[in-house]
């Protein structure tokens, strides 16, 4: 197997710690190129302070329409985002299925590693409604209108 030191290595994401050692676990080669893709996809445009311009327009999507001319706009954006900011990558290709789940997207990134040759792939579920949100929210609601009935009264 030939040395990838070039791709570089660092911590793993999501951070992870090694039970044997008690360490951070860490990612190299390809792996460390495929957690950074995800890290551009799940970090929101100036959300960093640092660095305004890293990661994707992707949560601006959500409620979208699923018609071929949006579906086109998003897979431009991301695979023009994934290009800018990730340079260990080339040739990003990317499709989508919305009939696998009803409300998910589900998003294929197909790349190229430039030093490798070596292609990889990134399966991303995009989940285009909020129900787990607005589950979350009612169940919040539930627990603040127990603790009013539990109140004792005056």
């Amino acid at each position: 197997m030939p040395d990838k030191k070039f791709l570089g290595s660092g911590m793993k994401f999501p951070p992870q710690i090694n039970e044997a050692t008690g360490r951070f676990m860490t990612s190299s080669a390809e792996q460390s190129v495929k957690e950074s893709i995800y890290l551009i996809l799940m970090t929101q445009r100036s959300e960093r302070f640092a660095r305004p311009a890293y990661g994707s327009t992707l949560m601006s999507y959500t409620f979208m329409d699923t018609n071929i001319t949006a579906l086109s706009m998003m897979k431009r954006d991301l695979a023009e985002q994934i290009l800018t900011q990730e340079p260990r990558v080339s040739d990003v290709e990317i499709t989508t299925d919305t009939q696998t789940k009803e409300g998910c997207l589900i998003i294929n990134i197909d790349y190229l590693v430039s030093e490798t040759n070596q292609r990889g792939n990134l399966v991303f579920p995009f989940y285009l409604n909020a129900d787990t949100e607005e589950e979350a929210y009612e169940s919040e609601q539930y627990e603040s209108e127990q603790y009013d009935e539990a109140a004792p009264e005056e």
